[in-house]
C-alpha cells in the first residue's frame, strides 16, 4: 500500500530544512495546517527523541523559528501504527481498519471513554490531524474515534 506521491510547496520544504537543521533528526514530510495555525512534521520513525530534545528544548527552539506550535508525528509503515503515532498512542487501546463496499477505507480508533476528549483535542484538531495524515499517506477516507 504505497503512498502517492505527496507534493511539496516550497514553503515546506524549506521549513522541512530548517526542521533538519534544528533538530539533526530526519524528517518525511512537513503539513502546514494554516485552519488550525500550526505545522505538523511527520519525522522518521526512531528520531522523535532527538526532534523533540531534553526538556523540548529543540522542538521549543523550532517553534520559536517557525512562528506557530509544531506538531510532531513518528512516521510508521503500518497505517494502524501511523494513526496511533498521529493522536496520543498511550490512550489509543485499539485502531481497525475497514474497506467499505465503494472501495473507500475507514480508520475506527477506540480510546478509553475517559481520554476521548483529550484524543480528539480541542474543537477536535487532533481527529483533523489524524484524518489529514491517514488520508495523505493511506488514502484513508475517515478516522473514526470511539470510546470503549
Amino acid at each position: 500500500m504505497a503512498a502517492q506521491r505527496i507534493k511539496l510547496t516550497s514553503e515546506e520544504l524549506g521549513l522541512m530544512s530548517l526542521f533538519q537543521n534544528v533538530t539533526g533528526a530526519g524528517v518525511r514530510d512537513c503539513v502546514i495546517d494554516n485552519k488550525n495555525g500550526r505545522v505538523i512534521y511527520v519525522v522518521n520513525p526512531g528520531e522523535m527523541g532527538k526532534a523533540i530534545g531534553k526538556n523540548g528544548i529543540v522542538v521549543k527552539t523550532l517553534q520559536k523559528l517557525v512562528g506557530k506550535p509544531v506538531e510532531l508525528v513518528e512516521y510508521s509503515e503500518d497505517p494502524k501504527t501511523f494513526i496511533k503515532n498521529a493522536l496520543d498512542p498511550k490512550h489509543v487501546i485499539d485502531v481497525r481498519l475497514t474497506e467499505k463496499l465503494d472501495g473507500s477505507k475507514i480508520a475506527v480508533v477506540v480510546v478509553a471513554a475517559k481520554k476521548k476528549s483529550a484524543v480528539v483535542g480541542r474543537n477536535g484538531k487532533n481527529a483533523e490531524k489524524a484524518r489529514l495524515l491517514a488520508k495523505r499517506y493511506f488514502q484513508i477516507s475517515n478516522v473514526h474515534i470511539v470510546s470503549q
